[in-house]
């Protein structure tokens, strides 16, 4: 009797057994799988440290302006007859303008496939776990990149290629001598073109102000709530530093200060 109780029960309980849940689909392969996540985080990393010496010495360069068109176009003389005559003229200037479009490719198509992983990993789910400015930055990471993007270009156009958007002023330099103070005043001496630097270095302190601290978190460097917020303020204090020391040019321009 007892058998046929518990041949009853077995029966019942498969009878009413719920389906096993189908697996979740695994989301498509984005990018080569020789790409994991942690080497896109270090070439992004590696990059972005490249792009912010790159711009730190960049503005130190820049504000040689405020020593006048002789020393300012010897110091751009001077950078393109670098390592004369193992390099012909320009020549050592391009092969690190190469090297830079090698970084700016690697980095913005890293940081493409990293956040299409993502958002294919989290679907319709917003990220959390950031507040306050460090959130701001992250989030618009994207978005201040592409900018960025489109002033590089701009900038060559402007001040290196004399094309396009540069101003009808713009001469080119040669051995014999730079016009690279000339150029830089034309240039800032249209409010348009100013606004546009002006706009471009607020966005360059966005992105550099979280890509530091990015970058040190990348390298996988342990970082305690106390440490954190220091290389946070410190990233911010960076940034700031080029942001500012970038401004002050095409705002001294259009004031008359330097002319």
């Amino acid at each position: 009797m007892r058998k046929t109780v518990s041949i009853h029960r077995k029966q019942s309980m498969s009878t009413t057994a719920q389906p096993a849940k189908t697996a979740r689909p695994k989301p498509p392969q984005i990018g080569p799988v020789w790409l994991s996540n942690v080497l896109a985080k270090y070439i992004m990393a590696i990059t972005g440290i490249i792009f912010g010496a790159f711009v730190f010495v960049h503005m130190v360069g820049n504000l040689k302006v405020y020593t006048g068109p002789e020393h300012f176009n010897a110091y751009a003389l001077w950078l393109r007859t670098l390592l004369e005559p193992l390099f012909p003229y320009e020549g050592f200037l391009w092969v690190f303008r190469v090297v830079l479009l090698v970084c700016l490719i690697a980095h913005v198509y890293c940081a493409a496939i990293i956040s299409r992983r993502a958002k294919a990993r989290r679907g319709n789910f917003p990220r959390k776990g950031m507040r306050g400015m460090r959130s701001f930055t992250a989030r618009t990471m994207p978005v201040t990149g592409l900018v960025l993007l489109f002033f590089i270009i701009f900038h060559i156009l402007d001040l290196t290629a004399g094309v396009g958007v540069a101003p009808e002023s713009f001469q080119h330099g040669s051995e014999a001598g730079s016009f690279a103070y000339q150029n830089l005043i034309a240039s800032f001496q249209r409010p348009w073109a100013a606004a546009v630097y002006l706009i471009a270095m607020v966005t360059l302190f966005l992105h550099l102000a979280h890509g530091v601290y990015a970058a040190v978190n990348d390298f996988g460097v342990t970082m305690s709530q106390k440490v954190r917020s220091w290389v946070t303020l410190l990233s911010g204090v960076f940034a700031l530093i080029v942001m500012l020391g970038n401004i002050t040019i095409p705002i001294a321009v259009l004031l008359g200060i330097v002319s």
